[in-house]
């Protein structure tokens, strides 16, 4: 753990052999990096620099100022799930979100005053994409924002395949029932803003939309999440984004009371 980390070893949770933890050392964060990497560069094959693929971690500049939740298959010791946080109060001065190079957050970071949290770089094992690992990590993600009053959750959500007319019906799916209030919608990026209302309403088979839809994202839309407008196409990591949030105090109810802290 850096001095610019928070001291979060009373995070311990656990759903049969899965354990969820914040990283607390050197170590932990070096286990993430390497899960990171054996994601997004060996699975999703996006190109690495040479100083990542010599040491086979994904790494950059804003790990030092993050929080590392991790999920570990405690019987065979494998970290298999890994989530990095970045609340507001911890940025550094004249650093912007790591999302800020795909979507505008101006006007949703000046509507919400408290504290805010991005939460990114989510990987998970290909053998542990289910439900019980995605709840793990969410009953983890709430105790943390339970902790440090959050307001906000933010991040970008990711299709697989940098062409964003490929994820029409998705994308489309989303907008009409999940865009984010104008009042703090965020944005595409205008010189990369790739329209998300595709198809109309009654040319999707909603039902099998969203079963469709990768699990990180049903995961934020059961917790109540949105989406901002606009798509941004990461051609670097192959991937279609839209930014998703979460308003703290509007969460689905029933899974406010399934993660939230009990007393």
């Amino acid at each position: 753990m850096t001095d610019t980390q928070t001291d979060n070893s009373d995070f311990n949770f656990t759903a049969g052999s899965l354990r969820a933890f914040m990283a607390t050392s050197a170590e932990d964060l070096i286990r993430s990096q390497e899960l990171r990497y054996e994601i997004f560069f060996e699975e999703m094959q996006v190109e690495a620099s040479p100083e990542i693929k010599a040491l086979k971690r994904d790494f950059d500049k804003y790990d030092e100022f993050c929080d590392h939740l991790l999920i570990e298959d405690t019987s065979i010791n494998k970290i298999v799930g890994s989530y990095r946080i970045l609340r507001r109060s911890k940025l550094p001065a004249g650093m912007k979100f790591y999302s800020a190079k795909e979507f505008a957050l101006d006007n949703m970071l000046s509507h919400f005053k408290g504290e805010v949290m991005e939460l990114g770089r989510a990987c998970v094992d290909i053998n542990y994409r289910d439900r019980s690992t995605i709840q793990l990590l969410w009953r983890a993600i709430g105790e943390y924002s339970a902790k440090y009053d959050i307001e906000l959750m933010f991040g970008c959500g990711s299709f697989n395949g940098a062409n964003h007319k490929d994820h029409a019906a998705a994308l489309s799916y989303l907008y009409h029932n999940h865009l984010a209030p104008a009042d703090f919608r965020p944005s595409a990026v205008t010189e990369a803003f790739k329209p998300i209302n595709l198809l109309p309403m009654d040319a999707i088979d909603a039902k099998r939309t969203l079963a469709s839809l990768p699990p990180l994202i049903k995961g934020y839309l059961r917790l109540g999440g949105f989406i901002g407008d606009g798509a941004f196409e990461d051609h670097e990591s192959n991937t279609t984004d839209v930014c998703i949030v979460l308003k703290m105090d509007t969460l689905s109810q029933k899974y406010f009371e399934k993660f939230a802290p009990k007393s």
